[in-house]
């Protein structure tokens, strides 16, 4: 797919590796929708580029969220051709510890926002994906979702993030089987350990700790290089129903 009059949907845009993907794909001549809940942080975005970027405050986790979000697509920019799941949260609970039981509301938090959240855009962005006139090879849109690495190689206290994006993995092939009737590709990315927000909020002992665990290259991933990816799924047509680990040869250790 070109990125020429491409219009992109980013969830959790605001910020992180959502963040990196607008930056990316207004730099190669798309307009993108930024759907999140950080309105300072999406606002602010948005303003930098002009016409090129929207921001809509979106719950991906909301039905009738996303149903609007996406109406203010279709009002601004006309269609949806890529969506790019990249709102997610994270947070450590044992299944028992000392300090008590797991909250099973936790745990559907996690899942609610990570895997039925990116469902819910999958749903959405396919309704209108479906009638976008194709191009010379019938493709009509793409599909990128985030996992992570914990889906393969999760860590004590991982249960809900790991069951969450596991799920993730899990629903790429049936999906990209299903929209490949409809000229849709759907593919994951499963990142490493990335310069994000949520690794901000850490000790630089623990994140230089965490970057000589990864075999090479021995540093921690950064954002540009996830928006580089997305923008290479983009423009293949042969990647599909596929997750790519994007981690420098890491594999998690038990904690």
């Amino acid at each position: 797919m070109q990125f020429k009059d491409c219009v992109a949907v980013v969830t959790g845009g605001a910020s992180g590796l959502g963040e990196a993907c607008v930056r990316d794909l207004v730099s190669y001549g798309s307009r993108v929708a930024i759907f999140d809940i950080k309105d300072d942080q999406g606002n602010a975005l948005a303003d930098d580029f002009g016409a090129s970027v929207i921001f809509v405050h979106t719950d991906v986790t909301s039905e009738e969220s996303v149903k609007a979000a996406i109406g203010s697509v279709k009002d601004n920019f006309g269609v949806v051709n890529v969506a790019i799941n990249c709102a997610g949260i994270g947070f450590a609970e044992k299944v028992w510890s000392k300090r008590g039981s797991m909250q099973i509301d936790n745990f559907n938090t996690v899942v609610g926002l990570n895997l039925v959240g990116s469902l819910n855009i999958i749903i959405r962005c396919v309704e209108q994906m479906v009638n976008n006139t194709p191009n010379e090879e019938g493709e009509r849109g793409v599909i990128i979702n985030t996992a992570s690495i914990a889906a393969f190689d999760g860590q004590v206290g991982q249960a809900a993030y790991s069951a969450s994006k596991a799920g993730v993995v899990g629903m790429t092939l049936p999906i990209a089987r299903e929209c490949a009737a409809y000229g849709i590709r759907v593919v994951t990315i499963a990142p490493g350990i990335f310069e994000t927000p949520m690794m901000a909020m850490l000790p630089k002992e623990a994140c230089d700790k965490l970057a000589e665990s990864i075999p090479f290259p021995k540093r921690l991933g950064r954002p540009s290089e996830f928006a580089m990816l997305c923008r290479q799924v983009i423009e293949n047509p042969m990647l599909n129903g596929e997750t790519i680990r994007l981690d420098g040869a890491l594999r998690m250790q038990e904690k």
